[in-house]
């Protein structure tokens, strides 16, 4: 077999041909490398490759010296440039050396951009670090999904999975048209096409461009996030290995939806890549779990509800457009910067009330009923009410879970459990009591939902991070979400301060707050933690009256939250400091693993009220106690050498 070759050269700045073409000294074209080759191929170039493809070229000389090198130059280039898509394509194995930092957090691995780009082979090795992890058997020959958010490298990354999934014997990839995938939607078609799984581009609601953030992470074939188990061996292999599997030749087009197929060496079927359109698997995915024809009568009907949804420029956008626009109805100018963007618009696609402010703004005009904003991979959501009435996400996966049987899914499948991230309010807990639903406790992290769900113990859950999802697919999903509330919305006929209000009236209010303190020094956050939990752990700490004014708070438990999986038994450690108080109350410290620098502290305070003439007042007001004690036992401020949170939630 003939193989054909890529060899790398440099330009020559003085091949500017002349009225009848490029003459030089004879010297120059044998004793400059490639200097003959370089001019060969820049005409070669100069034809379109499908026209190239079968064409016929003709050649010939007067006869002078170098000129029967110089032919026998041109068969071998116009070979290997006619007939590049007929010859498998080589696949190469390339040294490389090990990174120590490659330990995914709780959502992938999550770097500063320049880590992806400066660094030789950074994402290389992590990329044949998550190939590596699955055994060889179950790789070939097999299917896995790419997407993702649409930042900075997405579109380069995409290719250079493609590239090593080809050398790596994976059989078929699917992949969002321009690499474009939300993460819910990476979820939907891994489950749909039983693919072994999929990798994730994606740094969730940390800012992109060049100057920003960049992630990865690998989804098993449940279509959830990798546990912990599978994430460790990845950086495990990632800390010893020592070359990556590449097909450096193959050039795959991102942009047009249908199948491609490519011819590698040594390999007895070709490698499919498949271009699907980035929004219709999931867009019918949740026809099949809510009345979109209630939902479209509610936003273009004769009551239409006026509706405000910010994608913040994020991966989320065209499914609004698509779902919420085009199919349900609603205004075309209900949905504002639906066009993913690289740098997400030189914001923080985080839909919080501080990155989220322009619809915060927006939405405290009173022209809007409903407002909602997603983060950068479309699996978080924020809900806002008329006058920007601020839903909780701790309060919304409760109202949720009190209003199940108004999304049709749920009527067919019935509830088997709810479930809620340690730190998230126990808002939750109050509607699991009174419908006498299983209630679970996990920590931080999606996986340990899906795991529950694999079981078939879990319908609904949620994170106070503002993730909400059930057991349609194995991530946390915002349009969901946003669908879970317009179908409780068309359902109820009331408006979404009125809900929650009636919620509250009927299981009391769980006041909760959240202050988070990002990019703090991780050796100064790791120490606080670290005497924090000496002054907790000490035996006279249980039973002590913490007080602030004429609030006196008595510890009734202090511990670092430990998790024992109900379905294979693992244990998770160290989850996150809570301290417990006689009256329900919580304070918990954690630092969190989805920053790309330094350290995030995240401080939570949770305190239950069911005296109805108090669960209308100001969270900020209710909680200032327990908030002052935090501060105090933790030095937080003072430590960090910070004077307040970056975001209060």
């Amino acid at each position: 077999m003939v193989q054909i070759v890529t060899v790398k050269s440099k330009p020559y700045g003085d091949q500017k041909p002349g009225t009848s073409g490029l003459r030089k000294r004879v010297t120059v074209f044998q004793s400059n490398a490639h200097y003959t080759e370089n001019f060969i191929q820049s005409i070669l170039d100069t034809v379109p490759p499908g026209e190239r493809q079968e064409a016929t070229l003709v050649v010939g000389g007067d006869g002078r010296f170098y000129m029967r090198d110089a032919i026998h130059l041109i068969v071998r280039i116009a070979a290997a440039n006619g007939n590049m898509e007929d010859a498998p394509l080589p696949l190469l194995t390339v040294p490389t050396a090990p990174y120590n930092d490659q330990k995914p957090g709780t959502s992938g691995l999550r770097k500063k951009t320049f880590y992806f780009e400066s660094k030789m082979n950074y994402l290389q090795n992590f990329i044949q670090s998550i190939f590596y992890s699955i055994d060889l058997r179950d790789r070939q020959g097999a299917s896995m999904v790419v997407g993702g958010d649409g930042r900075y490298l997405n579109k380069s990354a995409v290719e250079l999975i493609v590239q090593m999934a080809a050398a790596n014997g994976i059989g078929r990839l699917v992949i969002g048209q321009n690499g474009i995938l939300s993460t819910p939607a990476v979820s939907c078609i891994i489950r749909k096409i039983k693919a072994i799984g999929g990798i994730i581009l994606t740094a969730s609601h940390n800012p992109g461009g060049p100057n920003g953030d960049f992630g990865i992470k690998f989804n098993i074939a449940n279509g959830g996030p990798a546990p912990e188990g599978i994430t460790d061996k990845i950086f495990q292999i990632s800390k010893k290995i020592e070359e990556y599997a590449i097909c450096p030749d193959l050039q795959v087009d991102l942009s047009t939806i249908g199948k491609q197929q490519f011819d590698l060496e040594n390999k007895f079927k070709p490698f499919t890549v498949e271009i699907v359109d980035s929004v219709e698997a999931y867009a019918n995915m949740l026809r099949n779990i809510f009345d979109f024809h209630a939902l479209k009568e509610l936003l273009s009907g004769k009551n239409q509800l006026k509706i405000r949804i910010d994608a913040m420029h994020g991966v989320v956008g065209p499914y609004v457009r698509k779902i919420l626009c085009e199919e349900l109805g609603a205004p075309a100018n209900s949905a504002v910067n639906c066009t993913p963007l690289e740098d997400f618009g030189g914001h923080h696609p985080d839909p919080n009330l501080t990155y989220a402010a322009d619809l915060v703004q927006t939405m405290k005009t009173g022209e809007y009923d409903f407002g909602a904003a997603f983060d950068g991979d479309g699996d978080r959501n924020m809900i806002l009410g008329k006058h920007g009435f601020f839903v909780n996400p701790s309060d919304s996966v409760a109202v949720i879970a009190a209003n199940i049987f108004s999304i049709p899914y749920f009527q067919q499948t019935g509830v088997r459990g709810f479930a809620r991230s340690m730190p998230t309010s126990g808002a939750l807990d109050r509607v699991a009591q009174a419908t006498k639903i299983a209630l679970y406790e996990t920590p931080t992290g999606w996986k340990f939902f899906g795991n529950l769900m694999d079981a078939n113990k879990l319908s609904l859950c949620g994170e106070e991070s503002f993730g909400t999802g059930s057991d349609h697919i194995r991530e946390k999903d915002g349009l969901w979400a946003v669908l879970a509330w317009l179908s409780i919305l068309a359902t109820r006929k009331q408006s979404v301060e009125d809900i929650m209000k009636d919620h509250w009236q009927k299981y009391g209010r769980n006041f909760f707050t959240r202050y988070d303190y990002e990019e703090v020094d991780a050796d100064a956050a790791s120490k606080m933690m670290k005497d924090l939990e000496a002054v907790m752990f000490d035996r006279s700490f249980v039973g002590k009256q913490l007080s602030c004014g004429d609030k006196v708070y008595t510890v009734e438990k202090a511990d670092n939250f430990e998790y024992n999986d109900p379905v294979d038994g693992s244990v998770s450690k160290n989850q996150g400091l809570r301290l417990i108080f006689s009256d329900g109350s919580r304070i918990i410290f954690r630092l969190s693993g989805t920053g790309s620098a330094g350290a995030t502290v995240r401080l939570y305070i949770d305190s239950y009220e069911k005296d109805p003439q108090k669960i209308h007042e100001d969270p900020q007001v209710m909680l200032a106690p327990l908030i002052s004690i935090a501060l105090k036992l933790s030095q937080l401020h003072e430590r960090t050498g910070r004077t307040g949170p970056t975001v209060i939630t």
